[in-house]
């Protein structure tokens, strides 16, 4: 069953909220899940909304501001220190750094 065959009819409730807060192991009182329960309706209603608006032939945007980010230079910036690191490291092989093994 895809995604778009699910109906979302149904709204969340208290009892609903409270359940599902105590799956995740928190701790509602039934003001705050009637509270949650209804901004969690809120939402669920602006998204079948969004669902709603015909987006055909809109291309989707690599950003929404008409100019590029600015990107910084791709130059060195640092001169490379690992044979300075490596000198005082217990063991180096081929440029790596060993290490004691972990896993058998």
């Amino acid at each position: 069953m895809s995604s778009s065959d699910v109906q979302h009819s149904a709204e969340l409730n208290a009892q609903t909220v409270s359940q599902i807060a105590n799956l995740a192991r928190l701790s509602l009182n039934d003001t705050q899940s009637a509270e949650y329960a209804q901004s969690l309706n809120k939402i669920l209603g602006m998204m079948e909304t969004l669902k709603a608006i015909n987006t055909d032939g809109v291309e989707p945007l690599k950003s929404p501001f008409d100019h590029p980010q600015p990107l910084r230079p791709d130059v060195v910036s640092e001169s490379n220190h690992r044979e300075e690191y490596q000198a005082i490291a217990p063991a180096v092989q081929d440029g790596l750094y060993l290490v004691p093994r972990v896993i058998e």
